[in-house]
């Protein structure tokens, strides 16, 4: 262990002393970044994450001095991976400079992949309004590259935190904008009863058994093979039971679903395909 920290830091001290050296513009910055990252690498060998990430940031202000945009924001990726280990928040941070460079070089691609990264970080932390934030815009960018697949995983994630903030209204709209873009869809289509069921659960969470009804009816213009499937007898059964106010026939009805189709195992199915 000490002896890569060893190398690390000689590396670092001859990159530093690069930088503060003469030289030609461009190549000072390049010569300097390669020591920095060999110095990177051995931080990594040593386990010693923090000094890694540091060396990482090092080595995006290289890039960004040496104007290569795209190597200082792949660079803060690295610096976020360190920061993983041990400080979610300024990983956060670090590919929140990266998402912002992919979108100035306009790599859309990376910059939604790597919002997607920071609304998990969040998420992971509980601090859903800033996850929710960073999924949609993940989901904008994926759509904007017509990869309504990706967008349509995201938007899911983000009207599950809607759900869970008890944000009913939001996460309903939500469930059913995808249930409709992924009836256009060949490989979509299949997933849309579970979508449809999600919706209508959340339209349950709020204890409007007339809006159920309604949205029943138009679950069945969405999706017109509805009608006949267990998802929608389970949404039926569950605003009858409402309506009445009768508990056990409530509890009858998800287990009698559960029993044919393991909820759980449906939605992780979903979310796996």
């Amino acid at each position: 262990m000490g002896d890569h920290e060893a190398r690390g830091d000689d590396f670092e001290k001859k990159a530093e002393k690069k930088l503060s050296g003469w030289g030609l513009f461009g190549s000072k910055y390049e010569d300097a970044a390669d020591l920095f990252d060999k110095a990177a690498n051995s931080f990594k060998l040593a386990k010693n994450w923090s000094r890694a990430a540091s060396v990482y940031i090092k080595i995006a202000n290289c890039h960004l001095k040496g104007d290569s945009k795209h190597e200082a924001a792949s660079a803060y990726v690295e610096a976020a991976n360190c920061y993983k280990k041990f400080s979610p928040q300024e990983a956060a941070q670090a590919l929140n400079q990266a998402v912002n460079l992919f979108l100035e070089i306009g790599r859309l691609n990376m910059a939604a992949r790597y919002s997607k990264d920071i609304g998990e970080i969040y998420q992971q932390e509980q601090d859903l309004e800033k996850a929710t934030d960073y999924l949609e815009r993940a989901a904008d960018l994926f759509d904007s590259e017509g990869q309504s697949s990706q967008s349509n995983t995201i938007k899911q994630k983000v009207a599950e935190i809607a759900a869970q903030l008890e944000q009913y209204p939001k996460a309903t709209e939500i469930f059913e904008a995808i249930a409709r873009q992924s009836m256009n869809n060949n490989l979509l289509k299949y997933g849309v009863r579970g979508i449809l069921l999600n919706a209508g659960i959340c339209q349950l969470c709020r204890g409007d058994p007339v809006a159920i009804t309604n949205s029943l009816e138009r679950y069945q213009e969405i999706d017109p093979t509805f009608s006949g499937t267990r998802e929608y007898k389970l949404l039926a059964d569950l605003a009858a039971s409402m309506d009445e106010g009768d508990v056990a026939k409530f509890t009858d009805a998800i287990k009698e679903f559960d029993g044919m189709t393991r909820l759980g195992k449906e939605r992780a199915e979903e979310k796996g395909g």
